[in-house]
């Protein structure tokens, strides 16, 4: 386990980055963005460069469908500092050792490092950089997986007739967390061993495209001429050629992608459908008493040398504030977000539990900005997260929170966390702020196939489609899903906040969306071609988020108050 040595003065020094600087506002002259329904569509394919770099780019100037970033620092905030501001990220932990990472990690100033204290008489000893809610666990069930299992002594077998009216919510609770998991359970099941199949198909083509071309690394045009001299080597020609086509033109690599996939659905039977698994045990709390609240520890990498379990975390971190000042890896939206680490979240679903208590804890530690990439359809107990969102309301922090990845109406399916469900229509709070995913893709594809979306439940659109951001041990990747459009997102609250201090957390909500960019385009929704949709009916807002265009109205705003 690698704890960070820090020198006792370092803390003091961050403290005084932290408090002591005074942000300057830029000069607003700019006009908004606007007009894009008039833009060209983008024909060609994006380069590896506008790829990495896709988040930050202008509708106007490149055709891409980003947030105006890039754009926003070369006209707007030029030489202009925002002063600091924390945004806590509430996830699967963060490899605070990035390289691209550890200049723009917050630190308790009230905390001595290593002294195995609880200097500041928060409950929290040697919270340095956040805290780690989930201690040594890693694997964990689905929600409903848990429910099922906690609820099948005493339910299994019986019928709702014989089922007391005090028991019946518990009791139908129990029969739709069953049924989700029997159901959920069949489909990875039918899916391994279809990707199983698949893969032997491959393996066995691939050998012998490769044994009749002299070479494993063979293109699309060797395989189109080549001429097949029996029935069997036809096949595999059609085979290989499928797979160059749809999926990737190298062999090889197509058969690692496979080789992962294969991976994560063994991994999700082992850990989220396992009815032996208990993933808490080694915590040593009681998951379902929110008043137990001594547990974990400072170790907000994770318990595993490989950090690997804190990919997704250190994946949004870097998204909302990754290293700006340096010419490696990647540039975050913010130049002055603080990242306070809250490790909550396992390779499994969440305990409401540790989300309630991570979000009062990063409150509590001064973020203005909590950002929440993760998300459920059963909760125990939502009202403990409920509460928390109440609480950051109360003190003025700004969730972020990401939709949802199963293309889904949340007008119709309730997610948890949010604001508001489809029964009860009122929000809890005006400090929520719940993001779906963009594609690259600027027209009918704009809408990512994976994201959910909603008129109520769904407040804005950002990238998160094939997003380049850091990932452990001083690497980086692309990942995609709602999870990397709510920190961009993030990252524009946290400049805003820098900036413009005076405004609230829900003015700064409502500023994020209403300088959004709209389309009155038309656009596939659920990666269904069948099923298209105005893309302004998508969200409250019904628009996408732009950087460039909130400064604009912040300021603005601010001027009026």
């Amino acid at each position: 386990m690698r704890i960070p040595i820090l020198k006792p003065l370092l803390p003091l020094l961050a403290a005084g980055i932290l408090t002591g600087c005074s942000s300057t506002a830029p000069k607003i002259v700019s006009t908004p963005v606007k007009n894009i329904d008039s833009i060209p569509l983008k024909v060609k394919d994006l380069t590896d460069a506008q790829l990495k770099n896709w988040t930050n780019t202008d509708l106007l100037t490149d055709t891409i469908p980003g947030m105006s970033v890039d754009r926003a620092y070369a006209e707007i905030i030029k030489g202009n500092r925002p002063s600091p501001v924390i945004v806590g990220v509430v996830d699967s932990g963060v490899d605070i050792d990035h390289e691209d990472l550890k200049g723009v990690i917050w630190t308790n100033a009230d905390e001595i490092p290593g002294n195995g204290k609880d200097d500041d008489n928060n409950g929290y000893i040697d919270d340095i950089h956040g805290w780690n809610f989930l201690g040594d666990a890693v694997e964990e069930n689905m929600e409903y997986v848990r429910i099922y299992r906690r609820l099948k002594p005493k339910y299994e077998g019986k019928s709702e007739s014989s089922i007391s009216t005090a028991d019946r919510e518990e009791y139908n609770l129990y029969m739709s967390a069953k049924a989700e998991y029997e159901k959920e359970l069949q489909e990875t099941k039918g899916t391994m061993e279809q990707y199983l199949q698949i893969q032997q198909q491959i393996k066995m083509a691939h050998e012998a495209i490769s044994a009749e071309l002299g070479t494993e690394d063979y293109t699309k045009e060797q395989v189109s001429d080549l001429n097949p001299e029996t029935q069997q080597m036809g096949q595999y020609k059609s085979i290989i050629s499928q797979i160059q086509y749809n999926v990737d033109e190298n062999i090889p690599t197509a058969l690692e992608e496979l080789a992962d996939a294969i991976e994560y659905y063994e991994g999700r039977l082992s850990s989220h459908f396992n009815l032996e698994l208990d993933g808490r045990a080694v915590v040593g709390d009681d998951p379902y008493d929110i008043k137990d609240t001594d547990y974990g520890n400072n170790q907000v990498y994770g318990p595993e040398p490989d950090k690997e379990n804190v990919k997704h975390g250190t994946h949004v971190a870097g998204i909302i504030a990754a290293d700006r000042s340096n010419d490696i890896g990647l540039k975050g939206v913010s130049s002055n977000a603080r990242i306070l680490v809250v490790r909550a979240v396992p390779d499994g679903d969440e305990y409401d539990k540790d989300i309630a208590l991570g979000i009062r804890y990063a409150v509590d530690n001064g973020a203005k900005v909590i950002n929440t990439s993760f998300g459920k359809y059963f909760s125990t107990n939502p009202e403990w997260v409920i509460d928390a969102i109440k609480y950051a309301a109360k003190n003025d922090v700004l969730i972020v929170n990401a939709a949802g990845n199963e293309g889904l109406d949340l007008d119709s399916n309730r997610v948890y966390p949010n604001d508001q469900d489809p029964v009860n229509t009122t929000e809890i709070a005006n400090n929520f702020l719940t993001v779906g995913a963009l594609n690259y893709e600027y027209g009918s594809g704009l809408v990512a196939d994976f994201s959910n979306y909603g008129k109520s439940n769904v407040d804005v659109f950002a990238p998160g489609t094939k997003i380049w951001s850091t990932t452990p041990n001083n690497e980086y990747e692309y990942l995609q899903g709602t999870s990397m459009a709510a920190p961009a997102v993030a990252g524009i609250a946290a400049i805003i906040r820098g900036y413009y201090p005076q405004l609230s957390a829900s003015e700064v909500k409502q500023i994020i969306m209403d300088s959004g960019l709209t389309t009155n385009a038309t656009v596939i929704v659920g990666g269904d071609t069948n099923n298209t949709k105005k893309f302004g009916s998508l969200s409250s807002s019904g628009k996408m988020a732009n950087l460039y265009n909130a400064l604009i109205l912040a300021d603005q705003i601010s001027k009026n108050k």
